[in-house]
């Protein structure tokens, strides 16, 4: 029989953890299975809740960050202990239903390496489904996501590929980009997402956004193409502009060129400029902060097997 690892990155979640690991037991009964909880630097108890539970069941592994990593960086310390033959990631808040499980597991027994799960309808705030939909559209256009695949934070994958991710070493963790990279064969398995009962989303305008940074400029050297073309348009119009003032000079001669238009011309060049500068910026950052092994994630206390490390 094949081992699961069940990976959940908590933060905030105190008062559902522990629902949802009761469910996720009653689907898997009969199964031999892991359940890898790790708390991303959590200001509330979610830790204690995450030790008690771990005390009472050797099956449940808890793993507490020195700080908050975020999302993908806390599924990432995960998959360094998980040791199942197939790999699941959810959501702590109970929204991404364990009843679920048996279906994403089922379809990457067959050909797919990765599943995903599909919600007809997503229970997320306006704001939340708002950043869904734009990292949706940036996916495609920068890591060539397939425009028909789902992306959630719900899926199961082999243990093959899980494997191929753990190979990346760089501080700046983004799923997505790593599994399009080691597989092609993806899915969708269609799941009801359920309304969220316990507290609120720790996602915020911030995170989402540079969430969006790890992913596209990581993975992806299409934000500076675009810069080299917005430079080019920037230039040729400029260029266009430069013919139209000689026109106007001979045909109309001692007309003064306004100062509106000059000073437009100069903030749009210098506006442009700027901006390849900090996107060239961004990307030599990211490489100077990998040269000094900044970490993927620090874990401050390991709890399983009624131990403590």
């Amino acid at each position: 029989m094949k081992k699961i690892s069940i990976i959940i990155p908590c933060y905030c979640s105190a008062e559902s953890i522990h629902d949802v690991a009761e469910r996720i037991a009653a689907v898997l009964t009969g199964q031999v299975y892991e359940l890898i909880l790790v708390n991303d630097a959590s200001p509330d108890n979610t830790f204690e809740v995450i030790t008690d539970l771990a005390r009472k069941d050797n099956r449940i592994i808890g793993i507490n960050l020195a700080r908050n990593f975020g999302q993908h960086s806390a599924i990432f310390a995960g998959f360094h202990y998980a040791t199942g033959d197939e790999i699941v990631c959810m959501d702590d808040d109970g929204q991404t239903p364990p009843e679920g499980i048996p279906a994403l597991l089922k379809a990457i027994q067959g050909e797919a390496d990765v599943a995903y799960a599909r919600y007809g309808q997503k229970r997320h705030s306006l704001f939340r489904n708002f950043g869904s939909k734009v990292n949706d559209f940036m996916a495609c256009k920068l890591i060539e996501k397939p425009k028909d695949l789902f992306l959630s934070s719900f899926f199961a994958m082999k243990r093959y590929v899980m494997d191929e991710v753990l190979r990346y070493e760089n501080p700046f963790v983004y799923l997505p980009g790593l599994v399009l990279r080691s597989t092609n064969r993806l899915c969708n398995v269609d799941i009801e997402h359920h309304p969220r009962e316990y507290g609120r989303s720790g996602y915020t305008f911030g995170k989402l956004f540079k969430l969006w940074l790890n992913g596209f400029t990581a993975f992806s050297i299409k934000p500076l193409r675009v810069a080299d073309l917005l430079g080019c348009f920037v230039a040729g119009w400029g260029f266009i502009y430069l013919i139209y003032t000689i026109v106007m000079y001979f045909h109309h001669p001692g007309t003064v060129e306004g100062w509106n238009s000059l000073m437009a011309v100069l903030l749009i060049l210098g506006g442009s400029i700027m901006l390849m500068l900090g996107m060239i910026g961004e990307y030599l950052g990211r490489v100077y902060i990998s040269l000094n092994s900044a970490p993927q994630y620090v874990v401050r206390d390991v709890v399983r097997n009624n131990e403590e490390n």
